[in-house]
């Protein structure tokens, strides 16, 4: 166990940190800033340092401890230590993938450094980052490392007290999109429970939210509470994953209002207004700017039976069904296996729908889509799978919405008093202006 009162002045020293980072403005509502400024905005003279490229603020917190990690494909240090916002403020519109001359993955890096990294924890899609969406994970053995890989998408989604009871210290570094039912911050939730049951302190190193301009989307209802959504949030939340992980601490949503020790690493010269592009995919069907930003409207068609591009070159950048009505929507592509999808919805089949990929994205999360392939379903038996639908909705009054054909602004109507609320709780726990 790490001395507490070592820990103690450490954490002291990271508060400062933070405080530097994140304590301007924290009352401003990143959501009412104008979005075409938002797209624009680019600080020409800072750079934006990823929490993981900050090695001297964490590698004495690791010396001489037993270290575990979460991470997965996007756990890298960077090169170059800082990203140019220059190449950032270019959309990626074919692939997300850095070069591998770019970066050096975080465990190497550790290990390299003499750091005693213990055993790998991975989310869903793997520590590689190529399972399928919702794809059991097995527990296995790195062939680059020789280090545990532990699935914390198989049998168990949340660390064991056996499999923490050799370690130390815990690190968390994993970049999210900032939607609700990407997973990843359920997983940090339970690693977080895990960390607090066990004593364990938790460092986490912070990366830019993509998305993390605004807030939209309904918010989860408790009763539909699921690994696609575990808290009462809105489906677009605009929190990086430290800022998330306050949150998680601050409202007592850890069982037994547990609250766990966590250290932020943050990132610097970012702010909730700088536009990011991310250089690694975050998963196999996330592969540009594009499929991010759509990512929020498109994703609500993983509880439907229309495929949202899994299957093709152009995930989350498309969808269609053979259902949806060939006279309406004309674009037509066929589903089939490939990487990251080895059973895509209607593989094989001639779908019918829309392509989105040059689509103008606002900064919003619209219904528009979803609404629309509704409307020109030729039976609409086959249009929801139910439970999924909740699940990804956070509510069942969406779906009842859509069928009592309701437009989306009256639909959204209904979601302000929610999201109003949740602003108010969100400031509280702001790292970043």
């Amino acid at each position: 166990m790490l001395s507490f009162n070592v820990f103690k002045n450490t954490v002291l020293l990271f508060v400062l940190i933070m405080i530097s980072c994140g304590s301007k403005s924290r009352s401003k509502d990143s959501s009412s800033t104008n979005h075409n400024e938002i797209l624009n905005q680019v600080q020409d003279d800072k750079k934006i340092i990823v929490g993981a490229n900050q090695t001297e603020n964490y590698l004495p917190l690791l010396k001489g401890k037993r270290v575990g990690v979460v991470a997965n494909q996007t756990s890298v240090i960077f090169k170059n230590e800082a990203l140019d916002n220059e190449q950032i403020a270019k959309p990626r519109l074919r692939s997300v993938q850095a070069r591998n001359d770019e970066y050096t993955h975080l465990v190497d890096s550790l290990m390299a450094l003499n750091i005693n990294i213990k055993k790998v924890f991975a989310p869903e899609h793997g520590f590689r980052g190529t399972a399928d969406a919702g794809e059991h994970v097995k527990d296995d053995i790195d062939t680059k490392t020789n280090l545990p890989l532990i699935s914390l998408h198989g049998k168990n989604r949340k660390p064991s007290k056996q499999q923490l009871e050799d370690l130390d210290v815990m690190i968390f570094d994993i970049q999210d999109v900032g939607v609700r039912f990407y997973t990843y911050i359920s997983t940090l939730h339970y690693v977080m429970e895990a960390c607090a049951e066990a004593e364990i302190p938790l460092i986490i190193f912070d990366r830019p939210n993509p998305n993390g301009h605004y807030i939209d989307g309904p918010t989860l209802e408790i009763e539909n509470k699921s690994f696609l959504g575990m808290h009462p949030i809105p489906l677009v939340h605009g929190m990086t994953i430290g800022e998330y992980a306050h949150m998680i601490n601050g409202e007592k949503w850890l069982e037994n209002d547990l609250k766990c020790n966590i250290v932020i690493i943050p990132v610097k010269h970012y702010t909730h207004n700088t536009f990011y592009s991310l250089p690694i995919r975050p998963s196999p069907n996330l592969p540009n700017d594009q499929s991010i930003k759509l990512y929020p409207s498109l994703g609500l068609f993983e509880g439907t039976n229309v495929n949202a591009g899994r299957g093709t070159e152009f995930q989350f950048q498309r969808y269609g069904a053979p259902f949806l009505d060939k006279e309406n929507l004309k674009f037509t592509y066929t589903p089939v296996t490939n990487f990251g999808a080895k059973i895509p919805k209607h593989k094989n089949e001639l779908c019918y729908g829309e392509d989105l990929k040059d689509e103008e994205i606002k900064g919003i999360m619209t219904l528009k889509w979803i609404i629309k392939a509704y409307k020109n379903t030729t039976d609409k038996s086959l249009f929801f799978l139910t439970s999924g639908f909740t699940k990804h909705a956070g509510t069942e009054k969406l779906q009842k919405q859509i069928e009592a054909g309701l437009s989306e602004e009256v639909i959204k109507e209904t979601w302000q008093s929610d999201l109003i609320a949740f602003k108010r709780i969100r400031v509280k726990y702001l790292i970043y202006d």
